[in-house]
């Protein structure tokens, strides 16, 4: 008894010392042994909207990107990286705050939606409380609203990049530099003298080989090719400095893109990014390998990296946060699965999910009467979207190049990444792949109800919920009395079957008292194009069911109720109407009627000064959608 009381004490004095050896070891300011142990320095380098793809170190033989590629050989490389949202805005609400923006109702585009923020710190608040300096230049974009966004810095400014010394006198700091010159709007305006060679470029599947789109992708290329330049010097001044071997350095993309059919969908070219973190040796405990230089294999999510840096700078963990530790001595088991989502992108509704492995990728569409690609205002400021859309329109495009601009049908997609990184061939229905098709159902399914998903009803109408409810989103989606995640997930799931046995459960739902369950009855109805159900549903308290409704009455056959109903959307301004104007859109020539009445509507601008001398104007995103329909019907 003695002996195992004394082992037991032993046990206890061990653990003791190991708990005290593991809080000076996570950067603190000394050891036991008098050795100084710093807290790491942390920069992190943002570029913008390119995939893993446009660089050399992954893969792409035309691209001429030596400065990272040299990077990659002293970090350690992320081969499967991915992006939780497949645009600026909802991904760095997601990277900001550590929590899925789908799960705070902030993954539509510059939405800017209140979320608690008593609950929901941001994690630069977590390092300040670390002692850490906190900086960034100068992006922001966090899509959260009653929040500045700077103001969770100690420093965020656009006008000057940092002072390297004195941020060197600010140790230890966090700093987050944002390269900006592969921003898709480096990809605009002329192609027609570039640097690197249109003929040597390598065009995905989907693109046509037409003239203007291998330009693209070479101007592109060159526009790589300067951030690359722009990563070098911030190393050069980084080294210069002498912070070099004292700060841990992260290089990556916010999302993947840039050419069209990737930024804003859940393609692998979006979603897989670049990722590559250099470690000096002194904080060699914090190494994912056993030297640099080496490709981790590790699934890496976005949602991961709020968490993971405030670990490894031994700072709080807050429990909401919903990512894995993946580097430091906190590290947590890898996830089999990344998760992300698609919300309405500018003036387009769209509303997809995604989960992903390292060999398979499943989408599912919530709303498959709708095209992938559909004409965007700042898209179809690049060429390559616009002679795209002039190929389908002369019949030089193929049947795999065309059938992304058409309603997609399924609500189902399945790609073998590995074999067809293009993600051309949809595998969802090829019986061989049942079992993975299934197992990433349940994986997506489970993931929603655990993350909360408070995207399975309209934008329009969650936004109005909460504020009858005097709540957020975040805290609505929590309460299934107001949204109940399971409940509408089923719905959601009958609705997408398309299965004609469903109809008389779905025509049910449309008296239900519940809004989502009336709105998924209404979904599947149209996709099953049960004229009863539009007529029942014309009259819906949710302008969001109507105008679904007017759309099943006008394909078939009650032409002159559903137009009468969208003309009477459209003359009071609804607040649906950004739906309104697409479904316009969506109905082809049919949609040519009510132009009259989308003339009427008062366009909201704001002039923004970018600079003396230069004044921009600002159209919102309904009418951004008028001058779609304007220059759509040759007005």
């Amino acid at each position: 008894m003695k002996t195992k009381i004394t082992m037991n004490i032993k046990k206890t004095v061990l653990n003791c010392l190991f708990a005290l050896g593991f809080i000076f070891l996570t950067p603190t300011s000394k050891a036991q042994s008098g050795a100084s142990v710093e807290r790491p320095n942390i920069l992190w380098l943002t570029c913008e909207d390119n995939s893993a793809s446009w660089l050399g170190c992954y893969g792409n033989g035309n691209a001429t990107t030596p400065n990272i590629d040299k990077f990659a050989t002293e970090g350690f490389q992320y081969m499967h990286a991915y992006a939780s949202g497949p645009v600026c805005a909802p991904s760095r609400s997601t990277w900001i705050t550590g929590v899925n923006a789908v799960s705070m109702g902030t993954h539509p585009m510059r939405c800017s939606y209140d979320i608690p923020h008593d609950k929901i710190k941001y994690y630069p608040d977590f390092l300040k409380e670390r002692g850490y300096y906190t900086g960034n230049f100068y992006k922001t974009d966090y899509n959260i609203g009653s929040r500045k966004d700077g103001e969770c810095w100690d420093q965020s400014s656009r006008k000057v990049p940092p002072n390297w010394n004195d941020l060197k006198q600010q140790q230890p700091f966090f700093q987050v530099f944002n390269l900006k010159k592969s921003h898709e709007s480096n990809a605009f305006g002329d192609v027609s003298n570039t640097k690197h060679d249109p003929k040597k470029v390598k065009l995905a599947e989907y693109h046509p080989d037409v003239p203007g789109m291998r330009e693209n992708y070479a101007l592109y290329h060159d526009a790589m090719e300067i951030m690359d330049s722009d990563f070098g010097k911030v190393i050069k001044n980084l080294k210069e400095t002498g912070l070099y071997e004292n700060t841990i350095i992260i290089y990556n993309s916010d999302h993947g893109g840039v050419l069209p059919r990737s930024k804003r969908y859940l393609f692998q070219n979006t979603l897989h990014c670049p990722l590559i973190i250099r470690i000096p040796e002194k904080y060699k405990h914090l190494w994912p390998a056993d030297k640099p230089g080496t490709q981790i294999n590790r699934l890496v999510s976005f949602v991961d990296m709020p968490k993971t840096w405030l670990s490894i700078t031994g700072a709080t963990v807050p429990d909401y946060m919903q990512g894995k530790i993946f580097l430091g001595p906190q590290t947590e088991p890898e996830q089999e699965y990344h998760f992300a989502f698609r919300g309405r992108a500018d003036e387009r509704i769209d509303n997809a999910r995604a989960v992903s492995d390292k060999r398979y990728l499943y989408i599912r569409s919530y709303m498959p009467y709708t095209p992938w690609m559909q004409h965007l205002d700042y898209m179809w400021n690049m060429e390559a979207a616009k002679v795209w859309e002039k190929a389908i329109a002369d019949g030089t495009a193929n049947d795999i190049q065309a059938k992304f601009f058409a309603p997609r049908g399924a609500s189902e997609e399945l790609y073998d990444m590995y074999n067809d990184p293009d993600n051309v061939n949809n595998l969802a229905t090829n019986p061989k792949y049942s079992k993975v098709l299934n197992k990433m159902r349940q994986r997506m399914r489970q993931k929603q109800e655990a993350i909360y998903d408070v995207g399975l009803i309209p934008e329009t109408e969650c936004v109005r919920m909460a504020k009858e409810n005097n709540t957020t989103m975040y805290e609505m989606a929590r309460n299934p009395k107001l949204y109940n995640v399971p409940v509408l997930l089923d719905a959601s799931n009958l609705a997408l079957e398309q299965n004609q046995n469903n109809q008389d459960e779905l025509f049910k739902m449309l008296d239900s008292k519940n809004l989502g369950m009336r709105y998924w009855g209404i979904v599947g109805s149209f996709l099953l194009n049960n004229k009863a159900a539009g007529l029942k549903a014309l009259n819906d308290e949710s302008h969001e069911i109507r105008a679904m409704a007017a759309w099943l009455l006008i394909r078939t056959g009650e032409k002159e109720k559903g137009m009468a109903c969208l003309k009477d959307l459209i003359n009071q301004n609804s607040y649906a109407i950004l739906m309104v104007l697409n479904i316009v859109d969506w109905l082809g020539e049919d949609g040519r009627n009510l132009m009259p009445y989308v003339r009427q509507l008062k366009m909201n601008k704001k002039e923004v000064v970018k600079r003396p001398g230069k004044t921009k104007i600002i159209v919102d995103y309904p009418g951004r959608m008028q001058l779609n329909l304007y220059e759509r019907f040759g007005e």
